[in-house]
């Protein structure tokens, strides 16, 4: 059961729910209001379409209520301010030592949870290191399998570069790779799953646009994923990701030491328009 329901006093009987349900489920009973057969409820893709579209806020499916939706009438930032957010997002590489507020970084994830997926299929797995000490931990292995790797010269030759940053550690202590961030986020999903590469990085990107407006910084850290994920599988189980899992990538995150005050220019995108 979908428990798909419908407050008679509200619904004008509109049938916008009917018209934009992706899988054409929901029909009219006998007196004219939207309902779902029960042979039908099992195509329900869960994506709340109905609920969201309603104007009335009438309509209530899989225990979801419209009064606890967020409203988005005047709640979308404006063009200029979503556009600034995109082109001065900055890759950030010095962090302040502090942990984030344990609300913030809920919040951080629950919104980043609500990003689009392939066929609703909603089965994003986060795995956060919410503790400095957590990474400090996490770094300090990375870091002994890098060195043990780079000594055997063992280092794949297209990886050849992170000697350097290995090296760096291995003498000064200075972190290059974890950038001394105070947390970690890792974003999984079933191999199984329709799209689950594309899931993860959809995901992570909405993770990263709504940390940013938040005040926190995020690093997209490549070396961390290629070592967790295909080096040293041993981490990756201790971090609890399932072997079933395609791991999609490693971000970085915390409150910003650096602030940028403007954002930087490209080159025009390369657009080629089909004749």
């Amino acid at each position: 059961m979908i428990d798909f329901r419908i407050d008679r006093e509200r619904c004008t009987q509109c049938k916008q729910c009917v018209g934009d349900c992706p899988s054409r489920i929901i029909g009219l009973d006998g007196e004219g209001f939207p309902s779902i057969a029960p042979e039908k409820e099992t195509n329900c893709l869960g994506c709340q379409h109905c609920l969201a579209i309603c104007p009335e806020g009438a309509l209530s499916i899989l225990g979801y209520r419209p009064e606890e939706s967020l409203l988005l009438k005047g709640g979308y930032p404006d063009p200029q301010q979503l556009e600034t957010l995109i082109k001065g997002r900055r890759s950030v590489r010095r962090y302040r030592p502090e942990n984030l507020d344990p609300e913030l970084l809920n919040k951080l994830l629950d919104v980043a949870w609500h990003a689009p997926t392939g066929v609703n299929s909603r089965q994003v797995r986060f795995t956060v290191l919410d503790d400095r000490d957590k990474v400090a931990r996490l770094r300090d292995e990375v870091m002994a399998g890098l060195l043990r790797l780079d000594r055997e010269g063992a280092l794949p030759a297209s990886k050849s570069y992170y000697a350097s940053f290995i090296r760096v550690w291995e003498k000064r202590q200075i972190d290059l790779i974890f950038r001394d961030a105070p947390h970690l986020l890792i974003a999984s999903a079933p191999k199984s799953a329709s799209t689950p590469k594309d899931d993860c990085m959809i995901a992570l990107t909405s993770f990263e646009l709504y940390a940013q407006a938040s005040g926190v910084g995020t690093l997209w850290n490549g070396i961390a994923s290629w070592a967790i994920d295909e080096m040293f599988p041993d981490i990756r189980r201790s971090l609890g990701i399932p072997d079933e899992h395609l791991f999609g990538y490693a971000m970085l995150f915390g409150k910003p030491a650096v602030h940028y005050a403007r954002t930087v220019q490209h080159q025009p995108a390369p657009i080629h328009r089909v004749p």
